[in-house]
């Protein structure tokens, strides 16, 4: 079963990697070769004091966020390591623990370390700890402040209703011709927002038995989609969503084209902030998550760094890991790349400062973090994930009814779960 879904995760994505982007090191003998997506490739200024610090130097290849799975599964499959410290998804979890494809991490980093990262338990597999967080990727509702007052609106929005209204008010005064920013492509970034909006809508993707809960029309997935499928078709998200990733629809919000970032990285707040990577820098704020129930519930999909097994450095690169997130680094991979620390203790201490970007909703935000999987990222996870991005993408471009693709989705979810 397990061959099976590796296979199967690596037939889904693309196997064309890009162009990898390499830092030089200075020597073999103390480099840790390290493969990371774009935010997390440390800037210059960081890898020089790593340097300095601990002697070690990186080797950075830099590839996208299905790229490295893909890069992953093969090297792995093929008996050999794709780095000495990797990318690892909360969404691999399951898949590369079942595998035994990485190095427990049970004493690499202190106690106390731990203790002070709340979403470390999500990368735990079978009691072990597989990977330590660097990136604290939950989900709030960034908007641009200046459109909201050019409307007349004088707060933001707490509810989908709500949301629509104000677009609509927003696009009739022709301050956003698209207000809402939304990927609707067949990728990740889509998936992971019906997943968001699922919780918005009060309710769960599976029971405890792994059952499909959003098939129904009364189901809370089922308003999910349908609710971005209505969108638009009503013209509030611009139909080039449904060829654009996450990080793509992102540059829409920065232009100043888009009011509102539905499924905002919390992290991004500060970019989005940041005058000389965003034209609206001055106009930013986060907002709760939307809510039909009264409780601003999000999704935390949190992204950590792991050792695999067969690494050939490992004493490197559990020196990179444990300097990674000591406090003073996880402040400058905020404020340069828009990582949001996992250190609960950095978070308050930057908004006690006043360095946090919307610190009071981000903190409180924080607390209303759900797991997408109760009892864990289940291996077939991939399966699943990409038949939500097909069939979501399908239904954004009128292929498929929104009743014809949630069955869908579900179909191909329980044939994923077969032995």
């Amino acid at each position: 079963m397990l061959r099976r879904h590796l296979i199967a995760s690596l037939v889904m994505l693309p196997l064309s990697f890009a162009v990898p982007a390499f830092v030089p090191s200075a020597s073999a003998a103390d480099t840790v070769e390290v493969l990371l997506p774009p935010w997390g490739t440390l800037p210059k200024a960081m890898t020089d004091r790593l340097a300095a610090e601990t002697g070690t130097a990186l080797d950075t290849q830099t590839l996208g966020w299905d790229q490295i799975l893909t890069k992953i599964a093969t090297s792995m499959i093929a008996g050999s390591p794709p780095a000495d410290a990797t990318e690892v998804d909360w969404s691999w979890v399951g898949q590369f623990g079942a595998a035994n494809w990485y190095q427990p991490l049970e004493g690499v980093v202190d106690a106390a370390t731990i203790a002070d990262i709340p979403s470390a338990k999500l990368f735990v597999f079978n009691g072990q700890l597989l990977a330590v967080p660097y990136a604290n990727d939950f989900r709030v509702l960034i908007y641009n402040r200046d459109h909201l007052k050019r409307a007349g609106i004088a707060a933001a929005p707490t509810t989908p209703e709500q949301l629509l209204a104000d677009a609509k008010a927003i696009k009739a005064k022709h301050i956003s011709q698209y207000p809402i920013a939304l990927p609707l492509s067949a990728s990740e970034g889509s998936a992971t927002a019906w997943y968001l909006l699922t919780k918005v809508f009060g309710g769960e993707l599976f029971n405890d038995q792994f059952e499909p809960q959003f098939v129904k029309p009364d189901s809370a997935g089922y308003k999910a989609m349908a609710f971005e499928v209505d969108a638009l078709k009503s013209g509030l998200i611009s139909p080039a969503a449904t060829g654009l990733k996450d990080v793509e629809v992102q540059e829409l919000f920065k232009k100043g084209e888009a009011s509102f970032d539905l499924a905002g990285w919390a992290g991004n707040v500060a970019v989005y902030s940041d005058p000389a990577k965003s034209k609206v820098a001055d106009q930013v704020a986060a907002a709760l998550m939307l809510t039909t129930t009264g409780t601003a519930r999000t999704i935390g999909l949190p992204e950590a760094v792991g050792i695999p097994a067969s690494a050939k450095n490992k004493g490197g690169a559990k020196a990179f890991i444990n300097w990674f997130v000591k406090p003073q680094n996880q402040i400058d991979s905020y404020q340069t790349l828009g990582n949001l620390p996992t250190r609960t203790s950095v978070l308050k201490q930057l908004n006690s400062e006043g360095k946090l970007k919307s610190g009071d909703v981000i903190l409180q935000q924080a607390t209303l973090v759900d797991p997408l999987f109760k009892q864990g990222t289940p291996v077939w996870y991939p399966q699943f994930t990409s038949a939500v991005s097909s069939a979501l993408n399908q239904a954004a471009k009128g292929e498929l009814t929104v009743a014809q693709a949630v069955a869908q989705i579900a179909e191909q979810a329980q044939s994923a779960m077969q032995p």
